[in-house]
């Protein structure tokens, strides 16, 4: 249903912001538009009853909604077997409004300071002796959404209930499994981080931020999540997919479209808007070009190997072995439900 939303008004909208547009936002379109169409070829495969039924390719876009459960069940399947025996908190940074043009305007430069500075707020208190007293092992990712698509980047943080003492010798663990840092104190050096890091790094960016914003409180969300399966299948939710689900539009025509979602006290709402403001709404989350959403910070870093061998040598633990998920079966035969053999592979439609 999104690909015939664009399909009807991306030319209009397109001729409307021309070169404004971002080229990975063309790119998004362009993949959304021939995602499990003949332009990308496939697969033929018959059933024994004569059925023949084709199975074209996915564009493996990650802006695309049709695309990406596999990868974030293969992600998941990974990182579970990281989640050590200890509790786990799921950690929410987000910036005040007035900050999000100037983010939006210079996603390259932003987006990974966000996560960067992010992690490092949190490193910063839990290195401190009255806090923790330990580095931690840090799971980021970045969101640009709200539940109506609209913009508001934030960092998610998932982080154990421990870290590992500066000389590697032991694990300390949080004192209480419902209570981690203080979240004013997180908030607030967080703002730091990131005014520091324009004043040295982005002089220029540093300028174009409204001066209010360094000056009013900043929002720091920390929750106990227990053994953090399910944040991180939370976490995996928004790894490998956009903001909206095409089973979340209910209608749409020429003068408007219409998607329901849940807001933050899970109630069930509905938002109605004009097409190009929908198209333009979807568009602006696609992330910049080679972008990782996702990153491991602290211990959980990819050169960090062997301070994580040392966690499990002091934790006596070992990580269970990683369940793959199981392979898609073939497609069953829609009159008599048997499963149908593949034949061949389908060459690409020209343009």
């Amino acid at each position: 249903m999104l690909a015939d939303i664009l399909a009807a008004h991306w030319p209009a909208y397109a001729a409307r912001f021309g070169r404004l547009i971002p080229s990975e936002q063309r790119a998004a379109v362009r993949a959304i538009l021939r995602c499990r169409t003949a332009a990308l070829g496939g697969q033929l495969y018959r059933c024994d009853c004569g059925k023949e039924h084709y199975a074209y390719h996915s564009c493996n876009h990650r802006s695309c909604p049709r695309c990406g459960r596999e990868d974030a069940a293969a992600w998941l399947a990974r990182q579970q077997t990281r989640l050590l025996p200890v509790p786990y908190f799921l950690v929410t940074l987000t910036v005040p409004a007035p900050l999000r043009e100037p983010i939006r305007a210079a996603q390259q430069e932003w987006y990974g300071a966000l996560l960067k500075e992010a992690a490092g707020a949190l490193q910063d208190l839990a290195t401190q002796p009255k806090h923790l007293g330990a580095e931690l092992g840090l799971t980021a990712l970045l969101q640009t959404w709200a539940r109506d698509l609209r913009y508001h980047p934030h960092v998610h943080l998932l982080v154990p209930g421990g870290g590992l003492t500066a000389d590697q010798l032991r694990w300390v663990r949080v004192k209480d499994a419902e209570f981690f840092l203080p979240q004013q104190k997180l908030a607030a050096r967080f703002k730091g981080r990131l005014k520091a890091w324009l004043q040295r790094q982005h002089p220029q960016l540093y300028r174009q931020v409204p001066a209010k914003v360094w000056w009013v409180k900043w929002v720091a969300d920390v929750q106990p999540v227990g053994s953090g399966q399910a944040a991180l299948k939370y976490l995996a939710a928004y790894l490998c997919r956009p903001p909206l689900h095409e089973s979340q539009i209910e209608r749409w025509n020429a003068q408007s479209v219409t998607f329901r979602y849940r807001d933050n006290g899970r109630a069930l709402q509905h938002c109605t808007v004009r097409p190009m403001e929908f198209v333009r709404r979807f568009l602006q989350h696609v992330l910049p070009r080679g972008f990782q959403r996702v990153r491991h910070y602290g211990w959980r870093g990819a050169a960090a190997k062997g301070k994580w061998e040392r966690i499990c040598a002091l934790l006596d633990w070992r990580a269970p072995a990683q369940v793959n998920p199981a392979p898609l079966p073939p497609p069953q035969c829609l009159l008599c439900r048997q499963p149908m053999r593949f034949i061949g592979r389908l060459p690409r439609a020209p343009p």
